[in-house]
């Protein structure tokens, strides 16, 4: 006789009913897979377009306009995304769109909206004080090309930028302010 089953005691399975395995299915996997892997390739690619338009790009200096700050063939990241949240800032370096040739540059905010920027004697005055620029090498002048001073004043969203060696930038000593829709980003050093 089978004693009755109180909890303490082990199951058995005697008498149990088993079901058999499903089939396996033999179809192929393969258009699924490339489904997916499309799947994923237009995901990657579309995060990719996201971050390098709006978030981080890579940038390499072509150029020995910001020497000795930057130097040629050198590599930065450009941060995208941080004018979107503040507006540029005196002696950010940031990359614009020149307005001269539609290329890009490499260039120091020096003026801000509002600002007046006086070249004056091989000096640079902001907001009539002079400009302490210890980025510059020793005994780096800044001229005018035409004149030997010149004065010069940010409108609404513009910027006044130059290059750290400013005997060999074409900046806005040349082409004026920078509008701020040209400014495309801050370099990360």
């Amino acid at each position: 006789m089978e004693a009755p089953f109180n909890g303490s005691e082990p199951h058995s399975n005697a008498g149990a009913i088993t079901l058999p395995a499903p089939a396996i299915q033999r179809r192929s996997n393969l258009p699924h897979q490339l489904l997916q892997g499309l799947i994923i390739t237009v995901m990657a690619v579309c995060c990719y377009w996201l971050i390098s338009n709006y978030l981080l790009r890579s940038v390499k200096v072509i150029g020995r306009s910001m020497s000795p700050t930057l130097h040629d063939s050198e590599t930065f990241l450009l941060n995208r995304w941080i004018y979107h949240v503040r507006a540029p800032r005196r002696l950010d370096i940031i990359v614009l769109r020149d307005p001269a040739d539609n290329g890009l540059s490499v260039k120091r905010v020096i003026g801000i909206e509002g600002d007046a920027i006086n070249l004056k004697d091989g000096d640079v005055y902001l907001n009539g004080m002079k400009l302490e620029e210890p980025y510059l090498e020793p005994d780096m002048r800044t001229y005018c090309v035409q004149a030997r001073e010149k004065s010069y004043r940010c409108g609404r969203d513009e910027v006044f930028v130059l290059g750290d060696n400013r005997g060999n930038s074409v900046d806005s000593r040349a082409y004026g302010m920078v509008p701020r829709r040209n400014v495309l980003g801050l370099i990360v050093k």
